[in-house]
């Protein structure tokens, strides 16, 4: 008797983490002995700093190992609330309008999933992270990718917005510092965002996990641009400043409704975030002395690993790139290695790892298949080794 295995239509057209997909041909030639210098993923190379993990062991021992409320810990919500409302021009953000996820890639999920259906189109500025346009499917609305120049970072306009847009359209995704760009936008430009999406009673998920790396100061944020937040979800979370990818907190931060709906959704999959893992990051946003600090010294070497970076690759008549100033990562142009190909870099990302020992991210998994996007989350001399690599490999492809 042959049996078969049907995939639900919930899944069908579902593909693997690009990036994820990398770290683990990495991993792979590394077991074999190869070595190999891994700017694919994006991950602080910085341990969590050691005041949070301090406040982890306490909690341990003083018991924190149970359930919790599904949105988590009081106290956690309302520090986040409280930050929030230090550059908050909206109606105040309290606990209630906080639900804490695991990772602020659930509270992504979470949103595209309570707002988005059959039917509807939710506008994506591209290039994005791989991640957004699966959430989108898996909440069986359309993404539609939104397309802007290079020469501005492919940071979008409301005049691009409304190029794409139709009756269908239901919302929009920003993020900002952008992976896999690292452009920032501006107040200004937020602003032209938010007030198009007003007017057109569109739904905004603004995912701001790199706002605090950010080399003029703290990125802006939607709340201190928006009138109001009635129609804004924020996404953020403890990952990716605080050094604390594992720990799996993040946060949604919505109008009381939402936050209700977003509650009940999550009292169905996961419950609570870790319960440790809250009050850990409890410790990082209350202990504002030390979290500075912290926050600092790491955007500061992120800076110095930048700069080093862009000057192999402008000292050696390199490839064209998008300067960041946020996030940590370098989106590379690759195209002309190979311009009559559909896919330059994957070709290019693939013949750099098998033949020079370097694991960079492939354009096409952020829906721009002649580039490739190099996290300098690593130490600076693998970085600058790194670059290096690709300037010879790129020179070869082109036979210069």
């Amino acid at each position: 008797m042959t049996s078969t295995h049907a995939i639900s239509g919930n899944v069908a057209q579902l593909k693997e983490s690009a990036t994820i997909a990398v770290s683990q041909r990495a991993r792979a030639l590394k077991a074999e002995g190869r070595q190999i210098i891994d700017l694919g993923a994006g991950e602080p190379d910085f341990d969590t700093p050691a005041f949070i993990k301090r406040a982890a062991q306490r909690a341990i021992d003083e018991g924190a190992t149970k359930y919790t409320a599904v949105e988590g810990i009081l106290p956690l919500r309302q520090a986040i609330a409280d930050i929030a409302n230090e550059h908050n021009r909206c109606e105040k953000v309290t606990p209630s309008n906080v639900v804490v996820t695991t990772g602020s890639k659930q509270a992504l999920f979470n949103a595209c999933f309570a707002l988005f259906g059959e039917d509807d189109e939710v506008l994506i500025p591209t290039p994005a992270w791989t991640s957004y346009y699966e959430m989108v499917n898996l909440a069986r609305a359309s993404a539609i990718e939104v397309r802007a120049a290079a020469s501005n970072g492919f940071k979008v306009t409301a005049d691009d917005l409304e190029r794409y847009a139709t009756d269908e359209t239901r919302g929009v995704m920003l993020n900002s510092p952008c992976n896999p760009t690292g452009s920032v936008y501006t107040a200004g430009e937020l602003s032209d965002l938010v007030r198009l999406a007003a007017e057109r009673n569109w739904w905004v998920i603004s995912d701001e996990i790199y706002q605090r790396i950010a080399y003029d100061g703290p990125a802006t944020g939607l709340l201190s641009v928006a009138r109001n937040r009635e129609r804004i979800i924020v996404i953020d979370g403890m990952a990716k400043a605080f050094a604390m990818t594992g720990w799996r907190i993040g946060w949604a931060i919505a109008n009381t409704a939402v936050a209700k709906t977003l509650t009940a959704l999550q009292s169905h999959t996961t419950s609570n975030a870790t319960t440790v893992a809250q009050h850990a990051a409890l410790e990082g946003l209350r202990n504002r002395v030390e979290a500075e600090a912290a926050i600092a010294g790491m955007v500061s070497e992120y800076r110095r690993r930048r700069d080093a970076a862009l000057e192999v690759l402008r000292a050696n008549d390199g490839p064209g790139v998008i300067e960041p100033d946020g996030a940590f990562y370098l989106f590379i142009d690759v195209q002309d290695t190979n311009p009559t190909a559909e896919d330059a870099g994957s070709v290019f990302a693939t013949r750099l790892l098998e033949e020079y020992g370097v694991a960079v991210v492939p354009g096409v998994a952020f829906q721009t298949p002649g580039w490739i996007r190099l996290s300098y989350a690593a130490a600076q001399d693998a970085v600058v080794e790194g670059v290096k690599r690709i300037v010879a490999c790129r020179r070869k492809m082109m036979g210069t």
